[in-house]
C-alpha cells in the first residue's frame, strides 16, 4: 500500500474519530450550558445535527470545487485546522448560540471525506478505486466504532474533555497530514472554480447530464436513504422489540462496526475480483433487502444478532458503487462528483432520521394497528427493492451485463 494512500486513510480514521468523540457528551454540554433538562437538551441536541447536516449538504459541492481548482492538499489542511478550532470553540463555550455557530462551522469542515474520495481517486487506477473505496470506507467505522467508545470514557473524567482531545487530534491529523501528504492533482488536471456549480442543485445538474451518471447517483441516493435507518431507529428498535440495554446496544453496534471494517478490507477484493463491480453491487443490495426485511419481522434476538454481520456486508455496496462512479468521470471532476455525493449523503442524514422515526411511530404509537417496532425497516426494505431495480434496469445494462471481463472491456 502506498504511502499517500496510508496517510489519507489515517486522516480519514481520525477526522472520524474526533467527530465521534464528542457524541457522548453532548447532552451534557447541552445542559451545562443552558441548563437544561435532558428532554430539552434532547430538542437542542435535535436542532444542532440539523444544522450540522444542513451546513454539510449546502458546502460539500462546494468544497469539491475547490479542490478540482486548487488542489485537494490545501482543501484536505484547512478543513483539518478549521475543525480543531471549532472544537476548541465547542470546548470553551458558554452560549448556546456559539455551540450553534460551531455546529455549522464543523458541517462545512466535515466534507473532508468527500476531498479524502477525490484524492484516492487520483491516485489509484480505474480498476482499483472500488477496493482503495472500501478502505477508506473501513477506516472511517473503525472512527465510528474508536470515537464514541474514547469519548465515553474521557466524558467520565470532564464533559468537555471529549471536546479538547477531538481538537488535539484534528490538529496533530493536520500536522500529520501536512508533513506526509502530497498535492495529487497535478496543475493540467485542474478546472476553473464555476460559482453556478458550486452548490447542491447546480452541481447535481452539472454531474446529472454526464452521460450514464444519473441512474448511479439515483441508487446512490436511495442506498444513503436506506442506510440512515440504523442510527435513526437502531436503539429504540431492539429495546421496543428485544428490551436491550445500553450495553448489548453498544455490543451491537461494536459487532456490526467490526463486520463492516473486515468486509471492506478483506472481501471487497475478493468480492470485485470473482463477480466484478455491478455483480458485487447487486448481490450487496438484494442481501440487504433481505436483511432489512429479516429486522422488519424479527421477534427473537438470535435472529437479529445473526443479520447484524450480513447487513455490515451488504453495506459494501456503497463504496463499490462509488467507485463505479468515480471511474466514469474525468479527473478534473473527480472533487465535483465525490462533493454531490457528499451533499446527497448530508441531505439523506436530514431526511432518513424524519421518515423512519416517523415510521416507528406509526408500528408501535398508541394508534397502530398492529405492533410493529420493525416497520422502519420494512420502509427501507422497499425503498432498496427500488433501487435494485433502477440498477439492475439501467445501470447494469449500461455496463454491459456486469461480469468482470466486460467491465474491463468498458474500461
Amino acid at each position: 500500500m502506498r504511502l499517500p494512500l496510508v496517510v489519507i486513510l489515517a486522516t480519514v480514521a481520525l477526522d472520524t474519530m474526533a467527530v465521534g468523540l464528542i457524541l457522548p457528551v453532548m447532552p451534557g454540554l447541552i445542559g451545562s450550558v443552558r441548563g437544561l433538562s435532558l428532554a430539552d437538551a434532547a430538542l437542542w441536541g435535535g436542532i444542532l445535527s440539523a444544522v450540522f447536516a444542513v451546513s454539510q449538504f449546502a458546502c460539500a459541492p462546494a468544497l469539491g470545487a475547490l479542490s478540482d481548482r486548487f488542489g485537494r492538499r490545501p482543501v484536505l489542511l484547512v478543513s483539518l485546522v478549521v475543525m480543531a478550532a471549532d472544537m476548541l470553540v465547542m470546548a470553551l463555550a458558554q452560549a448556546i448560540w456559539l455551540l450553534l455557530v460551531a455546529r455549522i462551522v464543523a458541517g462545512i469542515a466535515a466534507s473532508t471525506y468527500a476531498t479524502a474520495l477525490a484524492y484516492v481517486a487520483d491516485i489509484t487506477p480505474e480498476a482499483q478505486r472500488a477496493r482503495s473505496f472500501g478502505l477508506v470506507s473501513a477506516a472511517m467505522g473503525a472512527g465510528v466504532v474508536l470515537g464514541p467508545v474514547a469519548g465515553g470514557l474521557l466524558g467520565g473524567i470532564d464533559p468537555r474533555a471529549p471536546f479538547w482531545a477531538a481538537a488535539v487530534l484534528a490538529a496533530g491529523t493536520a500536522v500529520f497530514a501536512w508533513m506526509a501528504l502530497p498535492e495529487s492533482l497535478p496543475l493540467d488536471r485542474r478546472r476553473p472554480f464555476d460559482l453556478r456549480r458550486a452548490n447542491p442543485v447546480g452541481a447535481l445538474w452539472a454531474v446529472g447530464r454526464l452521460p450514464g451518471l444519473r441512474p448511479m447517483i439515483a441508487v446512490f441516493a436511495l442506498l444513503q436513504l436506506v442506510g440512515f435507518v440504523y442510527p435513526a431507529v437502531w436503539a429504540f428498535y431492539v429495546e421496543a422489540t428485544l428490551g436491550w440495554t445500553a450495553a448489548t446496544i453498544g455490543a451491537s453496534l461494536a459487532l456490526y462496526g467490526t463486520v463492516l471494517i473486515l468486509a471492506q478490507t478483506g472481501l471487497v477484493p475478493l468480492l470485485l475480483a470473482r463477480l466484478g463491480e455491478v455483480r458485487t453491487i447487486r448481490a450487496a443490495m438484494l442481501l440487504g433487502v433481505l436483511c432489512l426485511v429479516g429486522y422488519g419481522l424479527a421477534d427473537r434476538a438470535a435472529l437479529v444478532w445473526a443479520l447484524i454481520p450480513l447487513s455490515a456486508v451488504a453495506a459494501l455496496a456503497t463504496p463499490v458503487l462509488q467507485g463505479l462512479i468515480s471511474r466514469s468521470v474525468g479527473a478534473d471532476r473527480q472533487g465535483e462528483v465525490q462533493g454531490v455525493l457528499g451533499s446527497l449523503a448530508a441531505l439523506s442524514m436530514i431526511l432518513s432520521p424524519l421518515i423512519m422515526t416517523q415510521a416507528f411511530f406509526w408500528g408501535t404509537g398508541p394508534g397502530a394497528d398492529i405492533w410493529l417496532p420493525g416497520a422502519p425497516f420494512l420502509v427501507a426494505a422497499s425503498i432498496l427493492g427500488v433501487a435494485v431495480l433502477v440498477f439492475v434496469g439501467l445501470v447494469q445494462k449500461a455496463q454491459g451485463g456486469g461480469s468482470p471481463t466486460q467491465q474491463s472491456d468498458a474500461a
